[in-house]
């Protein structure tokens, strides 16, 4: 059996874990924290990273912070996690969904000025597979229109977009550290933090609406509540557990580039002979490997690949059920223009077993499996 993902280990874990115990801090904001709080700043060059509970919350932060209120709306796709549209769904803002780019997944820049009103608020593009949006010109029709920007980066992780970090663009960006991501914590993300401006109110947001972090810097004798907050801190075994990972964070990442290259070789020739679509690297972004996915020619097609690869023991997955189509998309939110891409493409879609661990072998196994599938079929 090949599963669909193993969440990372480096074998380093339990003895960062143990050390957290036996330092008796185990609640937010011990040792591990501030460790994977200063990497994540130093990695992206922003101002303040704050490891938080989900990259969900994360966002939900970010909402809070641009405050976001209702009526407000969002641009963003509706081809991304429901976090994406909940976080702002949650302040009775509405999600304006617009199509994607069939390339790269990512919301279309084409499409966002058109659906522009005097209601909207700010955009939210999602970063798909760790490949960067269309950042420049996104960031150019934010400062055009006064719309504040906040990075769903939480597959984007030590991937770039023309040498710089995805999630340090706009005001706010959000990583997650889910199990299924590059590095993991089991529950958790992280709030990067753009501007001097803002660190103090996330802090306090962060903390329960309390001045705790001053506190704990020695800066005040006692701390109170001052501010509306929650308790959006992990704890110190959960960021133990992460900063296994991050110390690894070159060799795991090389490692999930070396697996991707091997899958986007071996599947050439089926893309050349017209079989499959394998992902777009736009030179602008450098990637990170975080999923390989293909496309064939439709959702029929594609449950007949997941059905025969299950039968070989691979566990194969498509992905997004575009949010505008759901229940509460169409309850919250609302399609702006025409759904060329987005339904088409996601039907399409197939992600392949990625994880650090997979073995060459088992990527040559899985590709031997795809090209059966398609010289039977052919």
């Amino acid at each position: 059996m090949i599963n669909f993902n193993v969440p990372p280990f480096t074998g380093k874990e339990i003895e960062y874990i143990r050390e957290a115990v036996e330092a008796q801090k185990i609640c937010g904001d011990g040792q591990f924290t501030a460790r994977c709080n200063r990497w994540l700043e130093e990695r992206t060059g922003t101002k303040r990273a704050l490891l938080t509970t989900s990259c969900t919350h994360a966002t939900e932060m970010a909402a809070l912070l641009v405050k976001v209120k209702p009526g407000d709306e969002v641009i963003m796709p509706s081809y991304t996690f429901v976090s994406t549209a909940d976080a702002f769904v949650l302040r009775g803002a509405v999600p304006v969904f617009v199509d994607i780019r069939p390339d790269t997944m990512n919301l279309d820049e084409k499409k966002i000025e058109a659906a522009i009103t005097e209601r909207t608020a700010g955009i939210v593009p999602v970063h798909y597979a760790g490949v960067a949006c269309e950042m420049d010109t996104i960031m150019e029709l934010a400062a055009k229109h006064g719309l504040w920007v906040i990075e769903d980066a939480a597959q984007g992780i030590m991937s770039t977009y023309k040498g710089k970090a995805l999630g340090t663009f706009g005001e706010f960006g959000c990583f997650s550290f889910h199990e299924t991501k590059n590095y993991s914590m089991g529950e958790g993300g992280a709030l990067l933090i753009r501007e001097e401006k803002d660190i103090e109110e996330a802090e306090i947001l962060r903390e329960k609406g309390t001045n705790r972090s001053k506190f704990h810097r020695g800066q005040i004798d006692k701390y109170t509540w001052v501010n509306q907050g929650s308790s959006y801190l992990p704890s110190d075994m959960n960021a133990a557990y992460l900063w296994a990972q991050l110390e690894m964070a070159e060799e795991i990442n090389s490692a999930r580039l070396s697996l991707w290259n091997n899958y986007y070789e071996r599947l050439l020739p089926l893309k050349e002979a017209g079989y499959l679509e394998l992902p777009v690297i736009p030179e602008s972004c450098v990637h990170n490997a975080h999923m390989f996915y293909l496309k064939v020619k439709d959702i029929e097609e594609r449950t007949a690949l997941i059905e025969k690869l299950k039968e070989k023991g691979i566990m194969a997955v498509f992905h997004y059920i575009p949010l505008h189509s759901a229940p509460a998309g169409l309850k919250f939110g609302r399609f702006h223009g025409e759904d060329v891409y987005t339904t088409r493409e996601s039907e399409r879609l197939l992600r392949l077993p990625m994880y650090y661990g997979l073995k060459g072998e088992q990527v040559e196994e899985i590709c031997d499996a795809v090209k059966e599938f398609f010289e039977r079929r052919s």
